[in-house]
């Protein structure tokens, strides 16, 4: 079962060295890393290769959730594609990973939701964790 760390940035002058130090310290033995729009996963070789790669048991790792992509259905999807080799999908920022029920519900509802970037759950904190609350305690009510 191997740790595989996923770095990405959009443009050519941003730095992965932060995601790479992060991924490592978090015990990731292979780091693939890319230097690419997350728009889509046109061109994210990288991407593929880690997706090819990972075996039952296997855990794929991001610093956070935007850095798999832009689009919250292709994340979605990704995060899909992992679960059906039998590996799991870990986010640092916010902490958040497949292997608990938790975990698959967090992840979700993050990726559905509009404003899932990092930049915009750190500000949005309370009303993403709000949001989760009401979710949570939401009961359907029958008029049978």
């Amino acid at each position: 079962m191997a740790r595989i760390g996923y770095a990405r940035v959009s443009t050519i002058d941003q730095d992965l060295e932060s995601q790479h130090a992060k991924l490592k310290a978090e015990g990731c033995e292979i780091v693939r890393s890319e230097k690419v729009s997350g728009g889509s996963r046109d061109g994210r070789t990288e991407l593929a290769t880690v997706l090819d790669f990972l075996r039952p048991g296997d855990e794929l790792v991001v610093t956070r959730l935007d850095r798999l992509g832009r689009d919250a259905r292709d994340v979605l999807n990704l995060i899909y594609e992992c679960e059906q080799k039998g590996a799991f999908v870990t986010v640092l920022d916010p902490h958040v990973s497949t292997r608990g029920e938790m975990g698959h519900i967090v992840l979700r509802f993050l990726g559905w939701s509009p404003k899932w970037s990092a930049g915009s759950l750190k500000s949005g904190s309370v009303t993403a964790s709000s949001r989760l609350n009401v979710m949570a305690s939401t009961r359907v009510v029958s008029s049978a």
